[in-house]
């Protein structure tokens, strides 16, 4: 009959297995991750993308929007002029869209405002495979997230009871290659409008541009507003993690007094948010993707975060006041930044708009960490081996301390059988052991919180390397070997967490057993219960968590073996 411990293994395995099995089936036959709903900003799409169309049904009238869209006065900056008694422009009640498609972005326009409705991200298909684009801004009955902008103030075109209505050249418009300005023109009385939208074809910067020619009696007053509009519900892409750290949705702002400052949609609700700052950008947040407006670095703008009448969301700016006397034309830009949140490109767009690719506390170490895990993949061409290789670099720059630690826990073991005859001579006596133990611990050079240290000061690093992961759009459908198409979401045969629990296993039998038999039964479920944990992390994680074991062994392993060889030497 095999003995008590072998049993216990078996145990364990047979439990294992189940568990797998469980857990297996359980994804496959009760998985609640639906599939997107049809979008309604365009069509669906086709391998050819065919121009684009919309139902009139499904175009909302101008005043539909909500009728505090447009902001007022209260969120200018500090100057502020009299509001005009000017009738409001006439509008259609069904205006049109204006569809563009680059290599980076499908961006639909509609001349109701000249509002961005609808942006796709055709390099990122919403699953490995699909081909269909993911869709960042969107229109729909049950899902509102688009990018507004406009002319308000006392002069403005747009009010809380509509919008302008712009004409355009072209309902469709292609590039490949180079740039493309997309051009929108409103006449009103006395005043023409020109909204220019500039596209650069492997970019996810759109410059917005107002030329305001002021053909009346009087000077033009009125300011540039900018917002996103959205509702307060998470992206379908959230339904692949399960578990984990939720990934935040809501609005982020850079000001005066923080570089990155998020703001949630529950804070919006408490109370509305506002700052004056140079320049500076507001954003919406989501896992791997952002949508930002932009302000010009040399104007006073007035941020602000807001619920609209209708429960949606409004995050954005005013700029400053635009004057243009009679005869005179003026302007007014500011850019808008739809795609995903790629560090360089952020840094390019913007002051501090890389940091709302969020790493917490420890951004500081994780950014490093990312460019050498970037330039690994530049050179290896997949990131499963980067990830594989940049945990090996780490392990290489902090083996000193690891070799502290393991080092110390070795000797914890070899004293260990003495220990325990301690325990059982001086069972009654707790000062005597306490002083015994001591003593044996000198004698041997054996610290029991020696291996705590070195292990605590590289708890840093491997956090920050796992918010690397954990953040990185790069990592968003990255293949790896064989079965694992898709390194941000779960192993969907669970080998890496089984592996990563029986390495997690193996790590235990090599260390000292805690002097503790509660503590010492509670460590011996531990590889279980983050082996079922683990089931539900991306793959990414479980690999970097999976080859830190390896390399934990095989340094383990190493100094242990090292040190029963100079103990030998030194008993010879």
């Amino acid at each position: 009959m095999p003995s008590t411990e072998v049993q216990r293994i078996i145990l364990l395995v047979a439990l294992g297995i189940v568990g797998y099995l469980l857990v297996y089936n359980w994804t496959q036959d009760y998985d609640t991750s639906a599939p997107p709903p049809p979008p309604t900003t365009f069509d669906a799409p086709s391998a050819d993308l065919p121009t684009p169309t919309m139902p009139a049904q499904d175009v909302p009238p101008l005043t539909a929007e909500g009728t505090d869209d447009v902001p007022g006065e209260d969120f200018a900056a500090s100057s502020s002029s009299p509001t005009s008694d000017l009738p409001l422009p006439v509008v259609q009640e069904q205006p049109r869209l204006v569809h563009v498609y680059t290599p980076t972005l499908h961006v639909a326009i509609d001349l109701a405002g000249g509002d961005v409705v609808g942006v796709r991200l055709p390099a990122y298909p919403t699953d490995v495979g699909s081909g269909i684009p993911l869709t960042l801004l969107d229109r729909q009955p049950h899902h509102v997230y688009i990018a507004q902008s406009g002319l308000t103030g006392r002069d403005g075109l747009d009010k809380a009871g509509g919008r302008p209505l712009y004409s355009g050249d072209r309902s469709e418009y292609r590039i490949d290659s180079g740039s493309l300005d997309v051009t929108l023109r409103h006449e009103a009385e006395g005043l023409s409008v020109v909204k220019r939208f500039r596209f650069e074809a492997e970019d996810y910067l759109i410059g917005v541009e107002y030329e305001i020619v002021n053909r009346g009696q009087a000077p033009f007053q009125g300011r540039l507003f900018a917002q996103l509009k959205r509702d307060a519900s998470r992206p379908e892409e959230d339904g692949a993690m399960n578990m984990g750290p939720r990934p935040y949705v809501g609005a982020a702002f850079t000001t005066p007094d923080s570089r990155y400052e998020k703001i949630d949609f529950e804070d919006i609700d408490e109370s509305p948010f506002r700052v004056e700052t140079q320049g500076c950008w507001s954003a919406i947040l989501q896992h791997y993707f952002i949508a930002a407006w932009i302000g010009n670095e040399n104007d006073l703008n007035a941020y602000n975060g807001r619920r609209l009448g209708d429960g949606n969301y409004a995050v954005g700016f005013v700029g400053p006041e635009i004057v243009v006397p009679p005869g005179q034309t003026g302007t007014a830009s500011t850019h808008l930044y739809a795609g995903p949140k790629i560090q360089r490109n952020l840094e390019a767009a913007a002051p501090n708009l890389y940091l709302t690719v969020d790493y917490g506390l420890l951004w500081w170490l994780s950014v490093p960490l990312f460019y050498v895990l970037d330039a690994i993949h530049s050179v290896v061409g997949n990131w499963g081996v980067a990830i594989i290789l940049l945990t090996l670099v780490v392990k290489l720059l902090l083996y000193p301390l690891a070799s502290a630690g393991f080092r110390s826990m070795a000797k914890m073991k070899q004293v260990m059988p003495q220990v325990q005859r301690l325990r059982e001579r001086h069972a009654g006596d707790r000062n005597k052991l306490s002083q015994e133990m001591m003593a044996l611990y000198r004698k041997e050079g054996a610290n029991p919180l020696g291996g705590c240290l070195p292990l605590l000061l590289q708890m840093p690093v491997f956090f920050a390397l796992y918010w690397v992961l954990y953040e990185s759009v790069e990592l968003r459908q990255a293949p790896f070997i064989l079965w694992i198409e898709d390194l941000a979401v779960r192993d969907p045969w669970l080998v890496l967490p089984l592996l990563y629990g029986a390495s997690f296993w193996v790590m235990q039998l090599m260390q000292p057993p805690p002097p503790d038999p509660m503590q010492a039964k509670v460590m011996k479920m531990m590889p279980i219960l983050f082996t079922v944990l683990f089931v539900f992390f991306p793959a990414g994680l479980v690999l970097y968590w999976l080859v830190n074991n390896v390399l934990s062994l095989a340094q383990q392993w190493y100094i242990t073996h090292r040190l029963e060889k100079e103990t030998a030497a030194k008993a010879a």
